[in-house]
């Protein structure tokens, strides 16, 4: 199954008085790969901007943006159509005997591949996260330990939106149950490296059909989203919400992939002026289906 979409993503930032703009660069074309396909994208800035589009170690497409001209206010219309393709409702998926049950038994080649997204990359200092991970298995069963930590978000945590810039620390979101869709992942990344399972950090978009109808839809629809991947031999790299509890990723559109969540900011860059001048930013994002397409071909 395919279907065009189309995304919209504007930011705005306003200032009392007219300051300069260092280099921006922002994340939002999704990454190659064979589960979409772009046909067109644009980026507009105010003040008008050279823009140049580049990619990092990982993959992911990075747009950088420098402006010459000073202004009170800093605006960003990134727009982008494609084809996402899948096939919904699979959530069982095969796997090989050495991944049925933890710790995954990677081999030579995938642990040299993998050594970077099993490494824990943040301190535990109180073993809360660790303990917390190992809470899990009450069986070794790697499907059942995945489903269960997924159970555990929805049922204990409570999602928080915040307007503030970053991502808590994995102790943090354990220890306030409560966050947002990047605090709940990166807290389910650490946790599943200190079982031994390889985890990395997904940043994109979600699509949601509730949103088309008015209705009101899942977390993280209508804005930048986040959840992680986890590679599981027999079924390679799977996606995991635990904002929404999805663990098949239909509706997930990626856009960059990252050891941790800053590495894969949306959007970031300098000003320079008082700090007084600073007024506030706002975000719209639109998630738009299309269409079905029963021939990609004819997009």
């Amino acid at each position: 199954m395919a279907v065009l979409f189309e995304i919209e993503h504007i930011t705005t930032y306003k200032y009392a008085n007219p300051v300069t703009f260092g280099t921006h660069k922002a994340m939002f074309l999704p990454r190659p790969a064979a589960q979409g396909r772009l046909i067109d994208w644009s980026v507009r800035t105010n003040p008008p901007s050279r823009i140049r589009w580049t990619s990092d170690a990982l993959s992911n497409n990075v747009t950088t943006m420098e402006f010459s001209e000073p202004g009170k206010e800093l605006s960003f219309a990134f727009r982008f159509k494609g084809i996402h393709f899948g096939a919904k409702g699979v959530e069982n998926f095969p796997l090989e005997r050495r991944a049925e049950e933890i710790p995954v038994q990677y081999s030579l080649e995938e642990w040299t591949d993998l050594l970077l997204y099993i490494r824990p990359h943040t301190e535990d200092p109180d073993a809360s996260v660790a303990a917390w991970a190992k809470s899990f298995i009450a069986s070794n069963r790697t499907s059942d330990v995945l489903l269960r930590m997924l159970d555990a978000f929805r049922d204990t945590f409570r999602y928080n939106a915040r307007e503030a810039e970053g991502t808590q620390s994995p102790g943090e979101t354990l220890q306030s149950k409560s966050g947002t869709c990047r605090d709940y992942a990166w807290l389910m990344i650490e946790a599943l490296r200190r079982l031994g399972f390889g985890s990395r950090f997904v940043s994109g978009y979600l699509y949601d059909a509730a949103l088309d109808g008015g209705q009101v839809g899942m977390a993280g629809s209508g804005a930048t989203h986040a959840w992680l991947q986890v590679f599981l031999p027999g079924a390679g790299w799977m996606n995991y919400d635990p904002t929404n509890r999805i663990n098949a990723g239909y509706d997930l559109i990626p856009v960059a992939i990252a050891r941790h969540p800053g590495q894969a900011i949306p959007l970031a860059g300098s000003w320079f002026g008082e700090a007084g001048d600073y007024l506030g930013m706002s975000v719209k994002v639109t998630v738009q289906k299309l269409g079905d397409v029963s021939d990609p071909s004819e997009a």
